[in-house]
């Protein structure tokens, strides 16, 4: 069947409905150029006064190209040819003698969006699902069907290089105000004004919409050069040398400026071809698989549906929590907190944050009081009765949470779900007082909620599918990749990271500076150094999980005693204002006083590939352990909660891709060498079993 359909109106404008058949995203397959040139010929014979291209679908134009397609290029030629094949047919659209226009509703994303650039004109709903943008450079890639070349004649080449860099979506305002559509209309007229466009001459050569320091930069040679080589460290500093796409990007941009149409052109498909090839790409493709996998998972279409939300507490992870649920979810959300000061810091919370998208034009005023009017508070639980779900986010003590559940069954309905954001205890002991056990489950989110793309879920044993379906359900509403996880102390994430954390206290202990090994894990991919992401999330926060990890899981989990000197100096980190580091209104700094603090003469002694490895070792062999006692489900989902949850490298795949590619063998020695000095690296039997057997964690 065809992705296009064809018809003639009464002024012989040819309306083209892309459709793809049995899906619900059009995306650009294999045979789609074939097709579309048999299109653009039935134009030619019908000698047509112009050509509409507009989605059979409600909610997307193109959402881009089919990934499974690069999967099949097993060769750079492969991947050199699917470039080719697109920029060729969309050549032969700009050679037409009518005009063709996009009449754009919903995304036009990667390839769709490059389609649209191919026509004439483009013209956009202004509808809140309108979505234009190049996001390849999230897979590894660069634009290889044109979008190179022809979005900086659109929007000028700092405009472009932004979007395609951070692979930036814009709205139908946006695209408008630079130039990247003609026209933003509503969408019951967008079929018309496009008709009307395809009924006029071809356009006259555009310019970029700049103003006057940007023209001056774009319109010489010299400026240009200032506007790459400022890209170029930009890219150098935000990637660390990690992601080779972007600097592809660069050069096939500046191609597109420096060298003749044919030569741009192929600069560009052969930047696409190489980067289909690199390990980097194959590694965020399979994130992009797996997520999309994972979304077709506790699908239920009996379980009820969570409409109305309530949050107990109203601190930062309370207001985080119902933000995503009023702002992502758009669901009525309910906070409760002992004092009304509770209230209006969550409320502010959500206020601050879309008052700042406000001043940006990515909402209205409108917008903005309609999301803060879902938002209510209250000191008990009145207005509470018909809620679907209590997510409860006060401090780990047990007796509050169980007395917290009691509440819940006594005001809400029978099928009231009562999840709890808790770190740390077992579900299964807040759900041991309970009425109603089979609604209780926990919902780990990660600070700062509105912003950390993973949460948790963690039924208890007594858990009902119906509760797990319906909690997954609301998680993928707040815009969250929801993994279930088993209900054993520190859960999956958490788990990973204390031996990771503890390893580089340890380093420190011995005398490796602070900057020094949290540069080693950044430079190795981490956005964040393990010192300065405790600083992050709080000193005591962590000593409060360790002696629960310890006390369920063994020694290797006990935290270094210089902890607990941290919390006695109230070095707390960023929300004392000070920890590992010093917070002030100009930014962080070591603080030197910690090391008199901890007994510490820093005397560097390891290289940071070496400090890095011992880190990482940890973290690898702790996930091996999960994945043997059915904490996840797989290593898929290890993966994804390493990379979601605490910023394991992507381009690397995760810990269990990673051990992968490295080898398990190589792992285990690694592991095996360090033993030698420190017991807690001994390799995991699970892990051991496997290198020993010659398996890896994907066949």
């Amino acid at each position: 069947m065809s992705v296009f359909s064809y018809e003639l109106n009464s002024h012989r404008v040819a309306i083209v409905t892309i459709d793809v058949p049995g899906e619900k995203m059009n995306t650009l397959r294999d045979s789609f150029a074939d097709e579309l040139l048999t299109i653009l010929e039935q134009g030619r014979s019908d000698d047509v006064t112009g050509m509409v291209f507009v989605s059979g679908k409600d909610d997307n134009f193109i959402a881009g190209a089919d990934i499974k397609m690069l999967d099949q290029a097993k060769t750079r030629e492969d991947a050199l040819r699917l470039s080719e094949m697109c920029q060729q047919a969309f050549f032969k659209m700009q050679k037409l003698p009518f005009p063709t226009v996009a009449a754009i509703h919903g995304a036009a994303l990667g390839g769709g969006l490059e389609f649209a650039l191919a026509c004439d004109y483009r013209v956009c709903s202004d509808d809140d699902k309108t979505k234009l943008g190049l996001p390849e450079v999230q897979l590894g890639l660069l634009p290889g069907g044109g979008g190179t070349q022809r979005l900086p004649k659109l929007v000028g080449i700092q405009k472009a290089l932004e979007w395609m860099l951070t692979g930036k979506q814009v709205r139908a305002k946006q695209a408008k105000k630079a130039g990247l559509v003609d026209d933003s209309v509503p969408h019951s007229i967008l079929l018309d004004v496009a008709i009307k466009l395809a009924r006029g001459s071809k356009p006259k050569a555009r310019k970029p919409k700049l103003d006057k320091l940007s023209q001056l930069l774009e319109s010489n040679p010299f400026g240009r050069n200032i506007i790459f080589k400022k890209a170029q460290e930009n890219v150098e500093k935000k990637t660390g040398g990690h992601y080779p796409a972007p600097l592809a990007i660069i050069k096939a941009v500046r191609a597109s400026v420096e060298l003749g149409e044919l030569k741009a052109y192929k600069t560009e498909a052969e930047g696409f071809a190489d980067l289909v090839m690199t390990e980097v790409s194959q590694s965020l493709r399979g994130i992009f698989f797996a997520t999309t996998e994972m979304k077709k998972e506790w699908q239920s279409d009996d379980a009820p549906k969570i409409n109305r939300a309530a949050v107990l507490g109203g601190g930062l992870m309370g207001g985080g929590i119902a933000h995503v649920s009023a702002v992502k979810a758009g669901v009525p959300v309910r906070i409760k907190d002992v004092a009304h000061q509770g209230i209006s810091n969550a409320l502010s919370y959500s206020y601050k944050i879309l008052s700042k998208k406000q001043k940006k034009r990515i909402l209205s005023k409108a917008d903005l009081q309609l999301a803060m009017n879902r938002i209510t508070g209250t000191t008990d639980y009145t207005g509470m009765r018909h809620t679907d779900i209590v997510i409860e986010a006060v401090f780990e003590d047990l007796a509050l949470k169980q007395s917290m559940v009691a509440d819940i069954e006594r005001e809400c309905t029978e099928q009231t779900i009562f999840a709890s954001n808790t770190s740390s205890l077992p579900i299964a002991q807040i759900a041991e007082k309970a009425a109603r056990p089979e609604n209780v489950i926990g919902l780990h989110y990660f600070s700062p909620v509105e912003k950390m793309p993973l949460v948790e879920i963690i039924p208890h044993e007594g858990t009902s599918q119906e509760a797990i379906a319906r909690t997954v359900n609301f998680a993928r509403k707040q815009g969250k990749t929801p993994i279930v996880v088993k209900d054993k102390a520190g859960f999956y994430v958490n788990r990973i990271l204390a031996p990771y954390v503890n390893e580089a206290a340890n380093l420190l202990l011995a005398g490796e500076p602070i900057e020094k090994i949290d540069q080693a894990l950044v430079e190795f991919g981490f956005p964040v150094g393990p010192l300065a992401l405790l600083d992050e999330v709080g000193v005591d926060i962590g000593s409060k999980i360790a002696p629960i990890l310890e006390k369920e899981l063994g020694e290797r989990f006990k935290a270094p005693d210089a902890f607990a000197r941290m919390i006695d100096s109230k070095r707390l980190g960023r929300k004392t204002g000070k920890g590992f580091y010093k917070y002030e209104a100009k930014g962080k700094k070591v603080d030197e006083s910690v090391y008199d603090l901890l007994g510490i003469t820093p005397a560097p002694r390891l290289n940071k590939q070496e400090i890095a490895s011992r880190c990482v070792a940890q973290m690898l062999n702790e996930a091996a352990r999960c994945l043997d006692e059915g904490i996840i489900d797989s290593a898929r989902d290890g993966d994804i909660g390493a990379i979601f949850g605490i910023g394991f490298p992507p381009f690397l795949g995760g810990p269990f891709s990673y051990m992968d590619k490295r080898g398990l063998n190589k792992v285990c020695s690694e592991l095996s060498t360090y033993a030698t000095d420190n017991a807690v690296f001994t390799p995991a039997e699970p892990l051991l079993a496997k290198a020993e057997a010659g398996e890896a964690y994907y066949s």
